[in-house]
């Protein structure tokens, strides 16, 4: 029984080593978001410490921009569903600019019947234009690939599957490239990406610039 708990201990003091030293933002979190362990490159998203984010509401670090995503994940969770859960969210980087991107999480447990703990990466996508940078013209590789898309006739779906994103994280990169145009609709902001040459004119298939 001894050198199973020192087998155990060894193998726990490994996986936080390796939970440590991944790159990707990662923290594990209690079935209503609470952070339990924090990784330092989550941390050095919040510009904080992996200790100082103990006991922090996720959803407060890195703020939905769905409300109904929260909701339906929260019903899933009260139902005991073991997916995955995706939501697109905001948070203010260590240097001031808003940066955008998803959160997956994972429902993980020792046993069926337990209560979940919550294994949460964050994809980090762009970050917003400020206020005294060319912002209208500004764009990531990512919102150009959706609007090279767009312009191609894709629907939702199919660029969401194109650039790895959820269908949700399509609509959300629009929302936003809607609101920094003033855009009425998908017409008009692929219009708009031409116009402003964002996407290559005369070439087919359509290409970001």
């Amino acid at each position: 029984m001894d050198r199973e708990r020192r087998d155990a201990v060894l193998w726990r003091n490994r996986a936080l080593t390796l939970f440590d030293r991944v790159s990707l933002p990662v923290a594990v979190c209690d079935v209503y978001g609470a952070v339990l362990l924090a990784n330092p490159a989550m941390a050095g998203e919040c510009g904080t410490t992996p200790g100082r984010l103990r006991g922090r509401d996720v959803l407060e670090l890195f703020r939905p921009q769905e409300a109904t995503q929260v909701e339906r994940i929260a019903e899933a969770l009260r139902l005991r569903h073991r997916s995955r859960y995706q939501v697109s969210v905001r948070w203010r980087a260590p240097g001031g600019a808003e940066r955008y991107g998803e959160l997956t999480a994972d429902p993980v447990s020792d046993a069926v019947g337990d209560t979940p703990m919550l294994l949460v990466m964050l994809r980090v996508m762009g970050e917003r234009a400020t206020a005294d940078e060319p912002g209208a013209v500004r764009v990531t590789a990512v919102e150009a690939r959706i609007l090279a898309l767009l312009a191609g006739g894709a629907t939702t779906a199919r660029a969401a599957r194109e650039t790895g994103l959820t269908a949700d994280g399509v609509t959300y990169h629009l929302r936003r490239l809607k609101a920094r145009w003033g855009a009425a609709n998908r017409t008009e902001l692929v219009a708009r990406a031409y116009a402003l040459g964002v996407l290559v004119a005369g070439v087919w298939p359509p290409a970001p610039a």
